[in-house]
């Protein structure tokens, strides 16, 4: 399954759903309404069972693709989803048999594994250790360091020379 760009965008809005906002962590999918409301805007029902499973995707995603767990952690999203052929005039494509409530957390670990798979070493943690955003780098030289150039990109750089400046001057 190749993940297209849309279900990368849904896949990188879901990693960043925990940014860190003058210097706390905040869960934009903690409160009910605000969940119920991403979910919806992202093709799922809006359930607090949904939700759960959900969480529970992007919280193990979030760990793995930071590299503090192992892509088999993900195993028990999936256990019981299946993929059945469906043939058309345009060839053959797979449709995803998993129970609705699970649907949205199934979609983000598939879109995850297509992005492993056509994309490897793209999807990755902010290189900023004060921000807890990804970024997907679809640069040709697969050198992005921060998921905005704008912010964290511009925050380190002018650390960098700070202290650049202040090392010359003490030295």
């Amino acid at each position: 399954m190749a993940a297209d760009r849309a279900q990368q965008d849904a896949l990188l809005e879901l990693l960043n759903t925990t940014p860190v906002v003058h210097g706390v962590v905040q869960d934009q999918l903690a409160d009910p309404e605000a969940a119920e409301s991403w979910q919806r805007a992202h093709g799922g029902s809006g359930t607090p069972a949904e939700r759960r499973h959900l969480l529970q995707a992007r919280d193990g995603l979030q760990e793995v693709v930071r590299g503090s767990l192992p892509a088999t952690s993900l195993t028990p999203l999936l256990r019981g989803v299946t993929s059945r052929p469906h043939l058309s005039p345009s060839g053959v494509s797979w449709e995803l048999d998993a129970p609705a409530e699970r649907r949205m957390a199934v979609e983000a670990v598939l879109a995850w594994s297509a992005l492993q798979e056509t994309m490897p070493g793209r999807l990755r943690a902010c290189a900023n250790p004060e921000c807890r955003r990804f970024l997907l780098d679809r640069s040709k030289t697969n050198k992005g360091r921060w998921c905005s150039m704008a912010v964290c990109g511009n925050r380190m750089k002018a650390r960098r020379h700070y202290q650049r400046t202040r090392d010359a001057a003490a030295g």
